[in-house]
């Protein structure tokens, strides 16, 4: 699997077009085409795709600055929102994978960030499981999403050793 994460660029919304969610996904995330409008109208949101060769396979936004402040006081704190993996494509290890990049990601797009922080829905525990092992720690703090209470969740960025 050579995975690879860009920024959101129109030619890519055929992809977008194509991407699948269940209702029952949708009761924890935003579309991408939502994402995406959202996104236009406000540069502190960033559009994420996750690629598998020419296959959008893991989708979510960056959001900064006043985005963060619901979940963390911290300024050079990134929200990772609207995270989702395309509903034939689950089980494959993309939306892990897709987090493993994203620190590198991070790193090189937004240098000054040292902390990524996500909101994830209290009864969405298999989501809960996939960030902690993806280096996520949860100090107990929570927030109101859109229908349910939010366990916030951190990833603090490292220092990179060259």
């Amino acid at each position: 699997m050579t995975m690879q994460l860009m920024f959101y660029e129109d030619k890519a919304q055929n992809l977008v077009e194509q991407y699948t969610l269940t209702e029952e996904q949708l009761r924890y995330t935003k579309s991408p085409k939502e994402s995406i409008a959202l996104a236009k109208q406000d540069n502190s949101r960033h559009a994420i795709l996750a690629m598998d060769g020419n296959k959008l396979v893991t989708f979510f936004v960056l959001h900064e600055k006043e985005g963060v402040t619901p979940y963390s006081s911290n300024e050079q704190a990134l929200l990772i929102r609207s995270f989702s993996t395309d509903f034939y494509e689950q089980g494959k290890g993309y939306a892990k994978t897709a987090l493993q990049l994203l620190p590198d990601f991070v790193r090189k797009h937004f240098p000054s960030i040292n902390e990524l922080v996500l909101g994830v829905n209290v009864p969405n525990r298999a989501a809960q499981e996939l960030y902690k092992r993806c280096g996520f720690v949860d100090e107990g703090r929570q927030a109101m999403g859109l229908r349910d209470e939010l366990k916030v969740m951190s990833y603090y960025m490292k220092e990179v050793e060259n």
